[in-house]
């Protein structure tokens, strides 16, 4: 016997409120409302403020960067952590990160993605002719590029994590 409207919406908000219900998405109101997660592979409690499930995510994508594939319009924040990935890859002559760069690539297909770099989603569209191996090294060309001028990549892992205005200043 399916319980009456009122007790149902009661017990839902009640379960949401008490963080037993995973999130798959910020807050309607939140600045990143658009990104959409798969909540089988992120365990957002629902308690959580925008800014503890974003962190939770960066440090997802960090410990597992192929985990990005399962985020819908990423935040800048999650896109920097996975650059930061590319670019650690990069330094350690692991070869070329294809799999990650693609990722960031396909981020971009849908047009509320917000840029995690300025430039990045010109560099993308701009690159969508070439062969996807021609368009990845495009993409790691300008991330090269981009780390100096931006400051992408911080030695210091949380800091990284945190974004840029959460850096300490020097």
């Amino acid at each position: 016997m399916p319980l009456p409207p009122i007790i149902s919406q009661v017990l839902s908000r009640l379960s949401r409120a008490c963080g037993f219900e995973t999130l798959d998405a910020f807050p309607p109101a939140h600045q990143h409302a658009r990104t959409r997660w798969n909540p089988a592979y992120f365990d957002i409690a629902s308690d959580l403020s925008g800014e503890q499930i974003e962190r939770s995510l960066c440090e997802s994508i960090a410990n597992t960067p192929l985990i990005f594939a399962h985020i819908t319009h990423p935040t800048p924040r999650m896109q920097r952590v996975l650059m930061a990935v590319i670019d650690t890859r990069v330094r350690r002559a692991c070869g070329v990160p294809s799999d990650l760069v693609t990722l960031l690539i396909k981020a971009y297909e849908g047009s509320a993605t917000q840029e995690g770099v300025p430039g990045l989603r010109a560099v993308i569209y701009n690159s969508a002719h070439l062969s996807l191996d021609e368009q990845v090294h495009e993409v790691l060309a300008f991330l090269r590029e981009a780390s100096s001028t931006f400051d992408l990549i911080s030695p210091q892992p949380a800091a990284r994590l945190a974004g840029p205005s959460a850096r300490a200043a020097p």
